[in-house]
């Protein structure tokens, strides 16, 4: 039997705050869905755009981490793996599926929140599980993502090496 593969890469913005909840083991569990935005052109070439809310759940000192600096409309890259559970319904019409992100790790992407307790998430010791992301808003904390583009200066046929 081959070795099965589950990863996924998501980048977006919160649709609501992170909701937690703990345990009876007393372990923090976040929940709460990503809009992430798609675009495309129909078959008569216009541009057409959706989203999808996409729920992402997250344990243990990261989901703290989620409700302390995460908040509706932030900017947050998720990585995990896709998971489908099933529960019985509560009225007793049957068996429900529910297909959710576990995210191994969150970055924070954007501007911290001007209430948060420290001046960089780097200082609170995170590790690698949550961490500031510096790479999208040019270094500074002022800006916010996604970055804007518009005045880069260059040829606009100019080839981009990625």
């Amino acid at each position: 039997m081959a070795k099965g593969f589950n990863k996924v890469v998501l980048m977006g913005n919160l649709a609501r705050d992170p909701e937690v909840r703990y345990t009876a083991g007393k372990q923090a569990v976040a929940n709460f869905p990503l809009a992430v935005n798609r675009t495309w052109k129909d078959k008569n070439g216009e541009l057409q755009e959706s989203v999808d809310f996409i729920p992402v759940v997250v344990w243990g000192s990261t989901a703290e981490n989620c409700e302390r600096y995460l908040k509706k409309g932030s900017p947050a890259f998720v990585e995990g793996r896709l998971q489908v559970r099933s529960y019985e319904a509560k009225d007793g019409s049957g068996k429900r599926y529910v297909t959710e992100v576990v995210a191994a790790e969150v970055i924070f992407l954007g501007s911290k929140k001007q209430d948060a307790p420290s001046d960089s998430f780097e200082d609170e010791g995170f590790g690698d599980s949550i961490r500031k992301d510096r790479r999208f808003s040019g270094g500074s904390s002022d800006d916010d993502f996604p970055m804007d583009i518009s005045s880069v200066q260059g040829e606009e046929d100019a080839d981009i090496p990625f």
